[in-house]
């Protein structure tokens, strides 16, 4: 298989995500990025650079496996979700949120010093 091919399932399975949400994020479907993964599909340049936008990746470490993977750091996917869910809601379901939060904050922090 092609290195190039290689090194976007090792972006996926390092970010910890399915195939099907980081194809939706590079606007693919879920298929051709398994095409991709198991080398039966070339990845072009537009594919290397919606991976790069959407992921924060090396556009050289993609096509070279050279330098770091991430061209600053690991973006927090889970953390781009919650921030996604938030401003899809009204403001009262987000102050409700974010109290809830700060209750959940509050019980953590209360066990892990036990």
């Amino acid at each position: 298989m092609n290195p190039v091919n290689e090194r976007v399932k090792q972006i996926r399975t390092e970010l910890e995500i399915s195939q099907r949400e980081f194809a939706n994020r590079i606007f693919m479907s879920q298929s051709s990025l398994g095409e991709i993964e198991t080398g039966t599909r070339k990845v072009n340049d537009r594919i290397i650079q919606l991976i790069s936008s959407q992921f924060n990746v090396n556009k050289n470490w993609i096509k070279t496996g050279k330098g770091s993977m991430y061209a600053t750091e690991k973006p927090d996917i889970k953390l781009e979700h919650l921030i996604e869910i938030y401003k899809q809601l009204d403001k009262s379901l987000q102050d409700y949120l974010l109290e809830q939060s700060e209750s959940l904050l509050k019980l953590h922090n209360r066990q892990s010093k036990r």
